[in-house]
């Protein structure tokens, strides 16, 4: 079976994928979700959504166990255990490569579908794109490569600003491409670019009061799970 065919039809062979060695597999299949942040609503919905076109109703005949870090990275991992432990037939992570990582450093027979923004051999997912190898696939849409267009495009709204900040997660496994690609960007347009970093709610707070000191013209944010959830907020 192709990858492509393997990522739509995952509802499908979730009853089919074997269970680690030893364990017993239970009646109704379990999923595990393990995610950043629940509050990243539209993943939750379509994923329910692509189980029911195939015939898997939640509660009925699939049983889906989530797990959400609630924005603290750092919980990603125990998260990870916890669902090996249930002994789930797949692991789903689809907000980002911090979940992914996780799922992968906790185990290498359970399968793994991921949906991340950056390049998943450069972060250590999969070996390459066309054969991803071991128990690890999925998508990546590259939203983290953007960030010099994303600035580009914010110059040319702004085009009087010449000290511009960019939001980052020093947490997201492409942070320091990030912060590359929009420093040489940057220095393109002639413009000074001040790195914000945050981890946390917290973290983007103390953020924004920086910001405030630093009067700078505009912000950018970077593409990431924690600030995607934290959009009314920001």
């Amino acid at each position: 079976m192709r990858r492509r065919e393997f990522i739509m039809l995952l509802g499908g062979a979730a009853v089919s994928w074997p269970l680690a060695a030893g364990a017993q597999r239970p009646a109704t299949p379990v999923v595990g979700y393990l995610a950043s942040s629940m509050l990243v609503s539209p993943f939750v919905t379509a994923f329910r959504q692509g189980l029911g076109e195939f015939g898997y109703v939640e509660g009925t005949n699939v049983t889906i166990e989530y797990r959400s870090a609630d924005g603290q990275p750092d919980r990603l991992p125990a998260l990870a255990a916890d669902l090996v432990q249930r002994r789930v037939a797949v692991i789903v992570a689809p907000d980002g490569g911090g979940a992914a990582l996780a799922a992968k450093a906790t185990t290498d027979t359970i399968p793994i579908v991921f949906i991340v923004g950056n390049d998943p051999v450069a972060s250590g997912l999969v070996a390459s794109l066309a054969r991803p190898g071991g128990n690890v696939t999925g998508i990546t849409v590259l939203a983290t490569g953007l960030i010099a267009k994303r600035l580009e495009l914010l110059h040319e709204l702004v085009p009087a600003a010449i000290s511009i900040a960019v939001l980052a997660n020093p947490g997201n496994p492409a942070h320091e491409a990030q912060v590359t690609d929009g420093q040489t960007a940057a220095r393109a347009l002639g413009v000074n670019l001040l790195v914000l970093n945050a981890r946390s709610k917290d973290e983007i707070e103390a953020a924004f009061a920086s910001l405030a000191k630093q009067h700078v013209d505009a912000l950018l944010v970077s593409a990431d799970p924690l600030f995607r959830t934290q959009d009314e907020l920001i």
